[in-house]
């Protein structure tokens, strides 16, 4: 087992077994001795990434990989890779880690896939020579990997709005999500025309079970005078391990239209009532102008009615008087031709 060769092998340089007459053997033993702990070395890498665990082994005597034993492990525990004479042996490797690795054979460098943040920790690797008389440990290196995930940009959410005392009163809050390790803290920032102001609040935090990312916001109320305008709210997250400030879009409260100027009421009212008086005058003056004109003219509507009587009664009278010519007519008419029988008559009568 590996865990084994590592405290069996590091066992016998602590007893002191490494001897310099002892050939190549001692030659490599010494080198273990003195290069052990001495390297190591910090990375970082992302979250659901590939992160990097240097080994740093230069080969110098062109050593074959079949005469090396390399692996990896976690804090003397976890076996993450092993190359056990050139080839692969997943067998030692803990279940957690198995189907996650590759090994860089030219940078001497394993990669772990897939990064979680259980992951961080300290590694180490093992570099050891079969020779005739078995293992000898002739390198290690230790690294410590961190891991790092990215905050969303903080976002600004309104939770409540009123007016008080003429005054614009918001609340609001800021939130950023799934990001490691704890930022340092987070803020608001008011921007007004002339001046810049900071908003400090108490950050909450909250940390899933299983990917183990912290999400966090903020809450601040913010009283916003009537006669304030052109006013922009940003939210500000400062990570733990990036130097770079995270930045929210502004939250923009638009300007208010300037305030109408109402003259002195003291003053409207003399003027409001000598319109109105004006403007009753008139009219009154009109009304009698107008009453005075209708005494004045004949009533149109009268004439046009004894117009058309007068007219029936002349139609009648036409009617009456050639009624009477025609019985007269016929008077006449009956009288002359009394007169023709009365003549024919008496000449008959002659005859």
């Amino acid at each position: 087992m590996p865990q084994a060769y590592a405290s069996g092998l590091w066992e016998l340089l602590r007893m002191g077994m490494c001897d310099s007459t002892m050939g190549l053997s001692g030659t490599l033993c010494m080198m273990a001795l003195l290069l052990s702990g001495a390297a190591s070395m910090k990375s970082q890498a992302y979250f659901d990434k590939i992160g990097d665990l240097p080994c740093h082994f230069t080969n110098s005597q062109n050593i074959s990989l079949e005469e090396l034993v390399v692996f990896w492990q976690k804090q003397h525990k976890l076996v993450l890779y092993e190359l056990y004479k050139g080839k692969e042996k997943p067998d030692n490797v803990h279940p957690k880690y198995k189907g996650r690795t590759s090994f860089d054979q030219d940078n001497w460098t394993l990669r772990l896939h897939n990064l979680q943040i259980k992951d961080e920790g300290l590694y180490q690797c093992f570099v050891h020579h079969q020779g005739p008389k078995g293992l000898i440990p002739i390198y290690q290196m230790s690294s410590e990997l961190s891991v790092v995930a990215n905050f969303s940009q903080p976002e600004i959410m309104l939770i409540s709005n009123r007016t008080e005392n003429s005054d614009t009163i918001i609340n609001l809050t800021c939130s950023s999500m799934e990001g490691y390790p704890e930022p340092k803290g987070m803020y608001f920032i008011l921007e007004k025309k002339n001046s810049t102001t900071k908003y400090d609040a108490v950050m909450k935090k909250s940390q899933n079970n299983i990917t183990e990312l912290y999400s966090v916001s903020i809450n601040f109320s913010f009283t916003i005078p009537s006669e304030t305008n052109n006013v922009s709210i940003y939210c500000v997250l400062q990570p733990e391990a990036m130097e770079t400030q995270l930045l929210s879009s502004p939250y923009n409260i638009d300007a208010k239209p300037p305030k109408e100027h109402h003259p002195d009421k003291g003053h409207i009212l003399p003027i409001v009532a000598l319109l109105v008086t004006l403007v009753a005058v008139c009219g009154m003056v009109f009304f009698l102008t107008l009453k005075k004109r209708k005494k004045q003219q004949p009533d149109s509507s009268h004439e046009r009615e004894t117009t058309k009587v007068g007219e029936k009664e002349n139609e009648q009278t036409e009617e009456r008087i050639e009624y009477q010519v025609s019985v007269r007519s016929a008077e006449a008419q009956s009288v002359v031709n009394m007169s023709k029988t009365a003549s024919e008559d008496k000449s008959a009568t002659d005859f």
